[in-house]
Protein backbone atom coordinates (compact mmCIF):
# COMPACT_ATOMS: atom_id res chain seq x y z
CA UNK A 1 0.00 0.00 0.00
CA UNK A 2 1.46 3.44 -0.89
CA UNK A 3 1.80 6.21 1.70
CA UNK A 4 0.35 10.20 1.30
CA UNK A 5 1.86 12.32 4.14
CA UNK A 6 -0.96 14.73 4.71
CA UNK A 7 -0.33 18.30 5.90
CA UNK A 8 -3.89 20.16 7.58
CA UNK A 9 -3.82 21.84 10.22
CA UNK A 10 -7.78 21.52 10.42
CA UNK A 11 -7.90 18.25 11.84
CA UNK A 12 -10.38 16.23 14.48
CA UNK A 13 -10.78 16.69 17.06
CA UNK A 14 -11.09 20.35 15.86
CA UNK A 15 -14.40 20.53 14.36
CA UNK A 16 -16.37 22.75 12.18
CA UNK A 17 -16.59 22.32 8.01
CA UNK A 18 -12.90 22.80 7.32
CA UNK A 19 -12.46 19.42 8.74
CA UNK A 20 -14.99 17.36 7.00
CA UNK A 21 -13.31 17.30 3.97
CA UNK A 22 -9.48 15.87 4.74
CA UNK A 23 -11.17 13.55 7.57
CA UNK A 24 -13.18 11.69 4.64
CA UNK A 25 -10.59 11.61 2.56
CA UNK A 26 -8.78 9.92 5.34
CA UNK A 27 -11.32 7.74 6.04
CA UNK A 28 -11.69 6.46 2.91
CA UNK A 29 -7.93 6.47 0.95
CA UNK A 30 -7.61 2.63 2.24
CA UNK A 31 -10.12 1.67 -0.13
CA UNK A 32 -8.39 2.84 -2.90
CA UNK A 33 -4.43 1.20 -1.44
CA UNK A 34 -3.23 4.65 -0.37
CA UNK A 35 -2.43 5.12 3.67
CA UNK A 36 -2.47 8.16 4.69
CA UNK A 37 -0.60 9.98 7.57
CA UNK A 38 -1.64 13.01 8.86
CA UNK A 39 0.47 16.11 10.38
CA UNK A 40 -1.78 18.36 11.66
CA UNK A 41 -2.01 20.74 15.20
CA UNK A 42 -3.23 19.54 18.97
CA UNK A 43 -6.48 20.47 19.74
CA UNK A 44 -5.72 23.73 22.46
CA UNK A 45 -8.52 26.14 22.77
CA UNK A 46 -10.37 25.73 19.69
CA UNK A 47 -13.88 24.45 18.58
CA UNK A 48 -13.91 20.67 19.48
CA UNK A 49 -15.85 17.72 18.15
CA UNK A 50 -15.15 15.14 19.65
CA UNK A 51 -17.25 12.49 18.03
CA UNK A 52 -15.19 12.99 14.91
CA UNK A 53 -12.09 11.17 16.56
CA UNK A 54 -14.27 7.86 15.72
CA UNK A 55 -13.93 8.12 11.70
CA UNK A 56 -10.36 8.42 12.02
CA UNK A 57 -9.40 4.56 10.79
CA UNK A 58 -7.83 2.30 13.34
CA UNK A 59 -3.91 2.48 13.54
CA UNK A 60 -3.73 5.29 11.23
CA UNK A 61 -0.80 7.30 12.27
CA UNK A 62 -1.64 11.16 13.04
CA UNK A 63 1.39 13.18 13.83
CA UNK A 64 -0.06 16.40 16.17
CA UNK A 65 2.21 19.29 17.25
CA UNK A 66 1.71 22.33 19.10
CA UNK A 67 -1.28 24.46 17.80
CA UNK A 68 -0.17 28.11 18.22
CA UNK A 69 -3.61 29.05 17.95
CA UNK A 70 -3.61 33.42 18.57
CA UNK A 71 -7.23 33.05 17.28
CA UNK A 72 -8.08 31.17 20.56
CA UNK A 73 -6.41 33.24 23.08
CA UNK A 74 -8.20 34.47 26.29
CA UNK A 75 -8.24 37.10 28.71
CA UNK A 76 -5.79 40.22 28.15
CA UNK A 77 -3.94 37.92 25.20
CA UNK A 78 -7.25 38.17 23.26
CA UNK A 79 -7.12 40.88 21.48
CA UNK A 80 -3.60 41.82 20.58
CA UNK A 81 -3.45 38.09 19.55
CA UNK A 82 -6.73 38.37 17.58
CA UNK A 83 -4.24 41.37 16.05
CA UNK A 84 -1.46 39.35 15.34
CA UNK A 85 -3.01 36.57 13.76
CA UNK A 86 -5.30 38.40 11.45
CA UNK A 87 -3.27 41.80 10.36
CA UNK A 88 0.25 40.62 10.70
CA UNK A 89 0.80 37.33 10.48
CA UNK A 90 1.09 35.78 6.91
CA UNK A 91 -0.78 34.46 5.11
CA UNK A 92 -2.34 33.48 8.48
CA UNK A 93 -1.94 32.81 11.99
CA UNK A 94 -1.37 29.45 11.40
CA UNK A 95 2.36 30.19 10.02
CA UNK A 96 3.78 29.87 13.41
CA UNK A 97 2.79 26.14 13.31
CA UNK A 98 4.26 25.52 10.24
CA UNK A 99 7.67 27.02 11.05
CA UNK A 100 7.53 25.34 14.12
CA UNK A 101 6.51 22.02 12.74
CA UNK A 102 8.63 21.91 9.90
CA UNK A 103 11.85 19.98 11.06
CA UNK A 104 9.29 17.09 12.69
CA UNK A 105 8.07 16.91 9.11
CA UNK A 106 11.23 16.68 7.47
CA UNK A 107 12.36 13.96 9.55
CA UNK A 108 9.10 12.13 9.32
CA UNK A 109 9.53 12.07 5.24
CA UNK A 110 13.62 11.24 5.56
CA UNK A 111 12.63 8.43 7.78
CA UNK A 112 9.45 6.74 5.85
CA UNK A 113 9.62 8.11 2.03
CA UNK A 114 6.06 8.50 1.28
CA UNK A 115 4.79 8.31 -1.75
CA UNK A 116 2.87 11.49 -2.04
CA UNK A 117 2.52 15.19 -0.18
CA UNK A 118 -0.52 16.27 0.32
CA UNK A 119 -1.43 19.74 1.34
CA UNK A 120 -4.82 21.12 2.03
CA UNK A 121 -5.99 25.34 2.71
CA UNK A 122 -6.95 27.01 4.78
CA UNK A 123 -5.04 27.75 6.29
CA UNK A 124 -2.48 28.78 3.46
CA UNK A 125 0.12 27.90 5.52
CA UNK A 126 -0.11 24.09 5.04
CA UNK A 127 0.96 24.71 1.40
CA UNK A 128 3.64 26.59 2.33
CA UNK A 129 5.24 23.79 4.80
CA UNK A 130 4.49 21.67 1.31
CA UNK A 131 6.32 24.44 -0.60
CA UNK A 132 9.28 23.89 1.80
CA UNK A 133 9.10 20.56 1.66
CA UNK A 134 9.08 20.16 -1.98
CA UNK A 135 12.17 22.29 -2.42
CA UNK A 136 13.71 19.92 0.09
CA UNK A 137 12.69 16.79 -1.76
CA UNK A 138 12.07 17.48 -5.50
CA UNK A 139 11.16 14.51 -6.63
CA UNK A 140 8.26 13.77 -4.18
CA UNK A 141 5.02 14.60 -5.70
CA UNK A 142 2.86 17.21 -4.47
CA UNK A 143 -1.05 17.67 -4.72
CA UNK A 144 -1.99 21.18 -3.24
CA UNK A 145 -5.64 21.46 -2.51
CA UNK A 146 -7.51 24.17 -2.46
CA UNK A 147 -10.85 24.23 -0.87
CA UNK A 148 -11.25 27.55 -0.91
CA UNK A 149 -10.06 30.41 -3.06
CA UNK A 150 -6.83 32.55 -2.09
CA UNK A 151 -5.86 35.51 -3.56
CA UNK A 152 -9.31 35.26 -5.31
CA UNK A 153 -11.32 34.74 -1.91
CA UNK A 154 -14.71 36.47 -1.74
CA UNK A 155 -13.78 37.75 1.67
CA UNK A 156 -10.21 39.33 0.86
CA UNK A 157 -11.76 40.86 -2.24
CA UNK A 158 -14.30 42.69 -0.14
CA UNK A 159 -11.51 43.68 2.88
CA UNK A 160 -8.41 43.50 0.81
CA UNK A 161 -4.91 43.65 2.59
CA UNK A 162 -2.17 46.67 1.93
CA UNK A 163 -0.62 46.85 -1.53
CA UNK A 164 2.42 45.67 -0.05
CA UNK A 165 0.72 42.41 1.55
CA UNK A 166 -1.45 41.51 -1.33
CA UNK A 167 1.98 41.58 -3.33
CA UNK A 168 3.57 39.20 -0.90
CA UNK A 169 0.93 37.16 -0.77
CA UNK A 170 0.17 36.87 -4.47
CA UNK A 171 3.72 35.74 -5.17
CA UNK A 172 3.45 33.11 -1.94
CA UNK A 173 0.37 31.20 -4.15
CA UNK A 174 2.35 31.39 -7.32
CA UNK A 175 5.22 29.71 -6.13
CA UNK A 176 2.98 27.19 -4.58
CA UNK A 177 0.74 26.33 -8.05
CA UNK A 178 4.64 26.77 -9.60
CA UNK A 179 5.81 23.39 -7.38
CA UNK A 180 3.00 21.84 -7.51
CA UNK A 181 2.57 18.84 -9.20
CA UNK A 182 -0.35 19.10 -8.93
CA UNK A 183 -3.59 21.40 -7.79
CA UNK A 184 -7.01 20.75 -6.83
CA UNK A 185 -10.22 23.29 -6.46
CA UNK A 186 -13.10 22.51 -5.20
CA UNK A 187 -15.59 23.81 -7.94
CA UNK A 188 -15.20 23.96 -11.42
CA UNK A 189 -15.34 27.82 -11.82
CA UNK A 190 -12.44 28.38 -8.92
CA UNK A 191 -10.72 25.80 -11.29
CA UNK A 192 -11.45 28.66 -14.20
CA UNK A 193 -10.40 30.93 -11.78
CA UNK A 194 -6.88 29.96 -11.62
CA UNK A 195 -6.38 28.51 -15.30
CA UNK A 196 -7.22 32.03 -15.94
CA UNK A 197 -4.68 33.51 -13.73
CA UNK A 198 -1.57 31.00 -14.31
CA UNK A 199 -2.69 29.49 -17.61
CA UNK A 200 0.46 27.96 -18.43
CA UNK A 201 0.10 26.06 -15.37
CA UNK A 202 -2.90 24.55 -16.56
CA UNK A 203 -2.18 20.93 -17.10
CA UNK A 204 -1.95 21.00 -13.14
CA UNK A 205 -5.51 21.76 -12.29
CA UNK A 206 -8.27 19.26 -11.79
CA UNK A 207 -11.60 19.72 -9.71
CA UNK A 208 -12.34 17.61 -6.75
CA UNK A 209 -15.67 19.31 -5.20
CA UNK A 210 -16.81 18.84 -1.34
CA UNK A 211 -19.40 16.11 -0.51
CA UNK A 212 -21.65 14.52 1.44
CA UNK A 213 -20.88 10.83 3.29
CA UNK A 214 -23.80 8.13 3.00
CA UNK A 215 -22.61 6.92 6.70
CA UNK A 216 -23.39 10.27 8.54
CA UNK A 217 -26.68 9.70 7.70
CA UNK A 218 -26.96 5.77 8.28
CA UNK A 219 -28.35 6.31 12.19
CA UNK A 220 -31.71 8.51 10.83
CA UNK A 221 -34.45 6.98 8.62
CA UNK A 222 -34.87 9.75 5.69
CA UNK A 223 -38.59 9.39 4.52
CA UNK A 224 -39.39 10.09 0.80
CA UNK A 225 -42.13 12.25 2.62
CA UNK A 226 -41.24 12.78 5.85
CA UNK A 227 -44.28 13.65 8.39
CA UNK A 228 -45.47 17.81 8.25
CA UNK A 229 -44.06 19.41 11.22
CA UNK A 230 -46.43 21.38 13.57
CA UNK A 231 -44.99 24.41 12.54
CA UNK A 232 -42.80 25.03 9.12
CA UNK A 233 -39.18 24.34 10.52
CA UNK A 234 -36.59 25.93 8.36
CA UNK A 235 -32.89 25.08 9.64
CA UNK A 236 -29.79 26.57 8.63
CA UNK A 237 -26.33 25.27 9.81
CA UNK A 238 -22.77 27.00 9.81
CA UNK A 239 -21.31 30.21 10.43
CA UNK A 240 -22.18 33.26 9.41
CA UNK A 241 -19.89 36.06 8.66
CA UNK A 242 -18.72 38.58 6.03
CA UNK A 243 -21.40 39.18 3.22
CA UNK A 244 -22.68 35.66 4.51
CA UNK A 245 -25.51 36.91 6.27
CA UNK A 246 -29.45 36.56 6.59
CA UNK A 247 -30.27 40.01 6.83
CA UNK A 248 -32.72 40.39 3.51
CA UNK A 249 -34.11 36.52 4.54
CA UNK A 250 -35.27 37.70 8.01
CA UNK A 251 -36.77 41.09 5.99
CA UNK A 252 -38.69 39.60 3.90
CA UNK A 253 -39.99 37.02 6.28
CA UNK A 254 -40.83 40.34 8.95
CA UNK A 255 -42.79 41.63 5.92
CA UNK A 256 -44.51 38.38 4.91
CA UNK A 257 -45.66 37.71 8.43
CA UNK A 258 -46.44 41.94 8.73
CA UNK A 259 -48.52 41.17 5.65
CA UNK A 260 -50.35 38.42 6.55
CA UNK A 261 -49.28 35.76 4.00
CA UNK A 262 -46.99 34.23 6.65
CA UNK A 263 -48.50 33.27 10.22
CA UNK A 264 -46.23 33.80 12.95
CA UNK A 265 -47.24 31.53 14.93
CA UNK A 266 -46.63 28.31 12.63
CA UNK A 267 -43.24 29.15 11.48
CA UNK A 268 -39.92 28.45 13.23
CA UNK A 269 -36.18 29.31 11.75
CA UNK A 270 -33.18 27.37 13.27
CA UNK A 271 -30.01 28.74 13.59
CA UNK A 272 -27.13 25.97 14.33
CA UNK A 273 -23.51 26.97 14.87
CA UNK A 274 -20.91 29.17 17.31
CA UNK A 275 -22.46 32.97 16.59
CA UNK A 276 -20.62 35.84 17.57
CA UNK A 277 -21.99 36.88 21.12
CA UNK A 278 -25.32 39.26 20.48
CA UNK A 279 -25.87 38.36 17.02
CA UNK A 280 -29.33 37.41 16.84
CA UNK A 281 -29.98 39.78 20.04
CA UNK A 282 -29.22 42.48 16.88
CA UNK A 283 -31.41 40.71 14.47
CA UNK A 284 -34.01 40.40 16.66
CA UNK A 285 -34.25 43.87 18.33
CA UNK A 286 -34.24 44.52 14.29
CA UNK A 287 -36.95 42.50 12.81
CA UNK A 288 -38.85 41.82 15.69
CA UNK A 289 -38.39 37.51 15.40
CA UNK A 290 -37.66 36.46 18.70
CA UNK A 291 -41.18 34.19 18.85
CA UNK A 292 -39.76 32.55 15.12
CA UNK A 293 -35.94 32.43 15.54
CA UNK A 294 -34.43 29.84 17.41
CA UNK A 295 -30.46 29.58 18.36
CA UNK A 296 -28.79 26.51 18.89
CA UNK A 297 -24.62 26.23 19.85
CA UNK A 298 -22.45 24.30 17.65
CA UNK A 299 -23.03 20.56 18.52
CA UNK A 300 -21.65 17.24 16.91
CA UNK A 301 -21.80 16.71 13.43
CA UNK A 302 -24.17 14.07 13.44
CA UNK A 303 -26.67 15.37 15.69
CA UNK A 304 -26.89 18.41 13.40
CA UNK A 305 -27.70 16.32 10.75
CA UNK A 306 -30.57 14.85 13.27
CA UNK A 307 -31.75 18.03 13.74
CA UNK A 308 -31.29 18.52 9.11
CA UNK A 309 -34.10 15.46 8.92
CA UNK A 310 -36.63 16.53 11.55
CA UNK A 311 -36.74 19.83 9.32
CA UNK A 312 -39.21 20.75 6.41
CA UNK A 313 -36.62 22.99 4.71
CA UNK A 314 -32.48 23.82 4.66
CA UNK A 315 -31.80 27.18 4.38
CA UNK A 316 -28.54 28.28 2.70
CA UNK A 317 -27.16 32.02 2.41
CA UNK A 318 -24.47 33.31 0.75
CA UNK A 319 -24.03 36.74 -0.43
CA UNK A 320 -23.15 37.86 -3.48
CA UNK A 321 -20.16 39.76 -4.58
CA UNK A 322 -16.99 39.25 -6.67
CA UNK A 323 -15.57 35.82 -6.24
CA UNK A 324 -19.08 34.47 -4.82
CA UNK A 325 -20.19 32.44 -7.49
CA UNK A 326 -17.36 30.46 -7.71
CA UNK A 327 -18.01 28.18 -4.41
CA UNK A 328 -20.31 25.38 -2.93
CA UNK A 329 -20.79 26.19 1.20
CA UNK A 330 -19.64 22.40 1.79
CA UNK A 331 -23.10 22.20 3.64
CA UNK A 332 -24.65 22.16 0.29
CA UNK A 333 -24.22 18.58 0.19
CA UNK A 334 -25.23 17.30 3.02
CA UNK A 335 -28.40 19.31 2.69
CA UNK A 336 -28.85 17.62 -1.14
CA UNK A 337 -28.48 14.49 0.70
CA UNK A 338 -31.13 14.99 3.64
CA UNK A 339 -34.36 14.05 2.00
CA UNK A 340 -35.51 17.79 2.60
CA UNK A 341 -36.17 20.80 -0.09
CA UNK A 342 -33.49 23.31 0.41
CA UNK A 343 -34.33 27.39 0.15
CA UNK A 344 -31.36 29.08 -1.11
CA UNK A 345 -30.34 32.56 -0.74
CA UNK A 346 -27.49 33.07 -2.80
CA UNK A 347 -26.00 34.51 -5.97
CA UNK A 348 -28.11 33.74 -9.03
CA UNK A 349 -25.82 32.53 -11.18
CA UNK A 350 -23.16 30.35 -9.24
CA UNK A 351 -22.26 26.77 -8.95
CA UNK A 352 -24.54 26.55 -6.18
CA UNK A 353 -27.51 27.91 -8.02
CA UNK A 354 -26.60 25.72 -10.97
CA UNK A 355 -26.22 22.97 -9.49
CA UNK A 356 -29.28 22.65 -6.71
CA UNK A 357 -31.51 23.50 -9.82
CA UNK A 358 -29.38 20.13 -11.92
CA UNK A 359 -30.32 17.59 -9.06
CA UNK A 360 -33.75 19.32 -8.43
CA UNK A 361 -32.86 19.50 -4.14
CA UNK A 362 -34.72 22.98 -3.78
CA UNK A 363 -35.28 26.48 -4.51
CA UNK A 364 -33.40 29.06 -6.05
CA UNK A 365 -33.41 33.12 -4.78
CA UNK A 366 -30.83 35.80 -6.08
CA UNK A 367 -29.28 36.98 -2.79
CA UNK A 368 -29.56 40.31 -3.92
CA UNK A 369 -33.01 40.25 -5.41
CA UNK A 370 -35.63 40.80 -2.29
CA UNK A 371 -38.73 40.03 -4.60
CA UNK A 372 -37.49 36.62 -5.72
CA UNK A 373 -36.76 35.54 -1.81
CA UNK A 374 -40.66 36.95 -1.23
CA UNK A 375 -41.56 34.84 -4.13
CA UNK A 376 -39.44 31.81 -2.97
CA UNK A 377 -41.05 32.31 0.84
CA UNK A 378 -44.82 32.97 -0.15
CA UNK A 379 -44.52 29.94 -2.79
CA UNK A 380 -42.89 27.13 -0.12
CA UNK A 381 -44.98 28.78 2.65
CA UNK A 382 -47.90 27.84 0.22
CA UNK A 383 -46.99 24.19 -0.17
CA UNK A 384 -46.33 23.56 2.80
CA UNK A 385 -50.08 24.84 4.19
CA UNK A 386 -51.36 22.29 1.43
CA UNK A 387 -48.90 19.02 2.09
CA UNK A 388 -47.82 19.73 -1.72
CA UNK A 389 -43.98 20.42 -0.21
CA UNK A 390 -42.50 17.67 -2.37
CA UNK A 391 -38.62 16.40 -2.85
CA UNK A 392 -38.28 14.83 -6.48
CA UNK A 393 -34.55 14.87 -6.54
CA UNK A 394 -31.72 13.48 -9.38
CA UNK A 395 -30.20 11.09 -7.15
CA UNK A 396 -27.88 10.06 -9.97
CA UNK A 397 -26.34 13.62 -9.71
CA UNK A 398 -26.36 13.43 -5.88
CA UNK A 399 -24.21 10.35 -5.56
CA UNK A 400 -21.46 11.64 -8.02
CA UNK A 401 -20.63 13.85 -4.70
CA UNK A 402 -20.43 11.07 -2.54
CA UNK A 403 -17.51 10.99 -0.65
CA UNK A 404 -15.94 7.79 -1.12
CA UNK A 405 -16.32 8.57 -4.63
CA UNK A 406 -14.83 11.60 -4.54
CA UNK A 407 -12.22 9.67 -2.72
CA UNK A 408 -11.29 7.82 -5.49
CA UNK A 409 -11.03 10.45 -7.93
CA UNK A 410 -8.50 11.45 -4.98
CA UNK A 411 -6.29 8.40 -5.27
CA UNK A 412 -6.41 8.15 -8.98
CA UNK A 413 -4.67 11.68 -8.88
CA UNK A 414 -2.01 10.16 -6.53
CA UNK A 415 -1.97 7.39 -8.60
CA UNK A 416 -1.13 9.86 -11.64
CA UNK A 417 1.46 11.87 -9.75
CA UNK A 418 3.42 8.41 -9.17
CA UNK A 419 3.14 6.86 -12.34
CA UNK A 420 4.41 10.16 -13.50
CA UNK A 421 7.32 10.31 -11.47
CA UNK A 422 8.47 7.13 -11.88
CA UNK A 423 8.93 7.62 -15.92
CA UNK A 424 10.69 10.78 -15.24
CA UNK A 425 13.03 8.57 -12.91
CA UNK A 426 13.47 5.84 -15.60
CA UNK A 427 14.20 8.87 -17.95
Amino acid sequence: MKKVFMIAYQYPPVGGPGVQRTLKFTKYLRDFFWEPVVLTRNNGGFLADETLLSEIPTGMEVIRTKAYDFESAKGILKYPSKILARKILMPDSAVVWYKASLKKAVQYIESNKPDVLYSTSFPYSDHLMALRIKKRFPKLPWVADFRDEWMNNPYLLDNPYNSIRMGIERRMERDVIAYADRVIANTPVMMRNFIRTYKEYEHKFSCIPNGFDKEDFADYQTLEKPEKNEKLTITYTGMLYGRRKPDLFLECLRELIDEHVISEGQITVKFIGKFLPGYFDRLNERYGLQNVIRVYDYMPHKECIKMLLQSDLLLLIEGAGPGGEAFYTGKLFEYMNAGRPIIAVIPGSGVAADLIKESRTGYVADSEDKNQILRMLTNVWQLWKNNKLEYKPDYEVINRFERRNLTCQLAALFNECTEVNHETDRR
